[in-house]
């Protein structure tokens, strides 16, 4: 695993173990909405991580991008397809997520190895 991912999922695991220290039953229950939208149900959890991609980068989130790019991988997205998905977002984001999709790409070589 490379640096770029286990930084961020070391860092995403301690602060989410953290924050459920002291969550409340509303951010409990975000969180397990958020898990379970993105299960298996009319459409594949594939095809549910490729939309999240695409909002995550429109919407600028670097670390939604990351997330949702491991789990894309984890999913089975191909080069090809991710390359579709990145174009995607920049048709429907514009210029302004380029910077975003710089670090995708850096991230989703990562994920492959490169």
């Amino acid at each position: 695993m490379g640096q770029l991912i286990e930084e961020f999922n070391d860092y995403r695991t301690r602060m989410n173990d953290r924050i459920m220290e002291t969550a409340n039953t509303n951010i409990k229950r975000f969180f397990a909405l958020d898990t379970t939208t993105y299960a298996d149900g009319a459409l594949d959890v594939k095809t549910k991580e490729m939309l999240g991609l695409v909002a995550s980068m429109v919407l600028r989130c670097d670390d939604c991008i990351k997330y949702h790019l491991g789990k894309a991988h984890e999913a089975g997205v191909n080069d090809a397809e991710m390359n579709e998905i990145f174009m995607i977002a920049n048709l429907v984001g514009g210029s302004i997520v380029i910077p975003h999709y710089r670090r995708a790409v850096e991230y989703w070589d990562e994920l492959n190895g490169l």
